[in-house]
């Protein structure tokens, strides 16, 4: 079935699912007559007379001010045809938001480095997005004659010729005319007047009429390609912004770690080196008058010291392990399937190194993701592949578990999906109920520097 999106578009749901709505006849024939199809055709036809006022109000302000730059006042008309012009665009993009379901979001604000009224008209005239609403202001009017005029004509012809046996019998009554005239000179007229030409035009009127929504939607197309490109944000600002976002969930993510390795430390190894120093102390104090105690006690402490290291040995490997380190990818992911608690198959087609904070990632993201399969999965097999693709390095992780992994449900993997968001990595997972699972990872590719 398929349904609004809200961003103008339709989709496909799929049968079954829950509290879908089934209609009896078919997309082609409902289009005439849904909310879209009436709310594109208002799109259009308000289309002219708004872009008539924004067109009129663009090129006038712009002219006056082009044509005052000889002197001071034509700096800030021009910056006053501008603001205009982006107020202008807040209200197509409101526009576009209600009647195409098109959300763009709002341009880049202007940047003022002080205060003060020459201090904002600097900030206008250097706005991108200032210029680009003017530039909407300028190619909407003709496009919005050009929409205007092909609707309106397929629209009225459509439904006129819809419902011509309806209305047919006009032309006897009041033209003295059989029907409409298909034909005439000053011999012969043919007009529409018998039933199989009426149901013939009716047809024909039919085939108009399912056909003008999807033109509708066709030139609507082009309307929410030109609020988005250019009244919204610049590709630039909203690089800027994912940059933001990205640095936010890296600043997060370290601090996360920070405190897991510190929470490690407090209550893992110091507390065994803790108890460790406590049993040392009562050792020597036993070691006098009880030396078989003693040796008891420095026994069981040289065990707590195996533990320590172990524990600091696990930490480290969690952090960054010494064999990414000296040995690459190949080395450490067979070190970590080694552990996991099904047979892995590793295999990293690699011929040379990548970054090593690219490296990092790659083998947490791996680490990561064994570790779900040993705890969740209950696979019988697992395999690993890295290799690279251009300026991408692909990793893909695969089990014959009961799959239904999923990363919107704010599991380890939403957090995985964060880390390789933040350095313009992707996380795909194909996980139906019953498996397999497929886990395939895509990051950027960096070389290694000199180390």
């Amino acid at each position: 079935m398929a349904t609004y999106d809200g961003q103008g578009y339709g989709l496909d749901t799929g049968p079954g699912r829950p509290g879908e709505r089934r209609h009896r006849l078919p997309a082609a024939l409902r289009a005439p007559v849904e909310g879209r199809t009436w709310r594109e055709l208002g799109h259009v036809l308000l289309s002219l007379p708004i872009s008539v006022l924004l067109f009129t109000y663009a090129v006038t302000m712009v002219s006056l001010g082009a044509g005052l730059l000889v002197t001071f006042l034509g700096v800030p008309v021009l910056a006053a045809a501008l603001a205009g012009c982006r107020g202008f665009g807040a209200v197509e993009r409101a526009r576009a938001r209600g009647l195409l379901g098109l959300e763009v979001d709002e341009p880049e604000p202007l940047r003022m480095k002080r205060q003060g009224f020459m201090a904002w008209i600097g900030a206008v005239l250097k706005s991108g997005s200032s210029w680009r609403s003017l530039l909407y202001a300028v190619l909407q009017l003709p496009w919005a004659v050009f929409s205007f005029a092909v609707v309106v004509t397929v629209w009225s012809v459509g439904w006129s010729l819809l419902t011509y046996p309806l209305w047919f019998w006009v032309f006897p009554v009041y033209t003295g005319q059989g029907g409409i005239q298909l034909y005439g000179d000053e011999q012969h007229r043919i007009y529409l007047d018998n039933p199989f030409e009426i149901t013939v035009t009716a047809l024909v009127g039919l085939l108009f009429t399912i056909a003008t929504p999807w033109i509708v939607r066709a030139l609507t197309t082009v309307d929410r390609v030109m609020v988005h490109g250019l009244l919204g944000p610049s590709r630039l600002a909203t690089r800027v912004v994912e940059l933001e976002s990205d640095r936010g969930v890296v600043v997060d993510t370290a601090a996360a770690d920070l405190r897991r390795i510190e929470r490690d430390l407090h209550d893992g190894a110091q507390a065994r080196l803790v108890n460790l120093a406590m049993d040392l102390g009562l050792a020597k104090e036993k070691l006098r008058e009880d030396p078989q105690v003693a040796a008891q006690m420095v026994d069981e402490a040289h065990g707590e010291v195996k533990t320590a290291l172990q524990e600091l040995r696990d930490l480290a490997r969690g952090i960054h392990p010494a064999v990414l380190t000296d040995r690459g990818l190949d080395a450490a992911l067979s070190s970590v399937a080694s552990r996991c608690t099904v047979p892995v198959q590793v295999e990293v087609d690699l011929t040379e190194r990548p970054a090593p904070a690219i490296e990092g990632i790659a083998y947490f993201t791996v680490s990561e993701l064994l570790q779900n399969i040993s705890k969740h999965a209950r696979a019988t097999w697992a395999a690993v592949e890295v290799w690279r693709t251009e300026n991408r390095l692909m990793l893909q992780v695969v089990d014959n578990g009961v799959g239904g992994a999923d990363v919107s449900r704010g599991s380890g993997l939403a957090g995985l999906a964060e880390r390789l968001d933040a350095v313009d990595g992707i996380l795909v997972v194909d996980s139906p109920v019953g498996g397999p699972t497929r886990v395939t990872a895509e990051l950027p590719w960096r070389a290694e520097r000199t180390r």
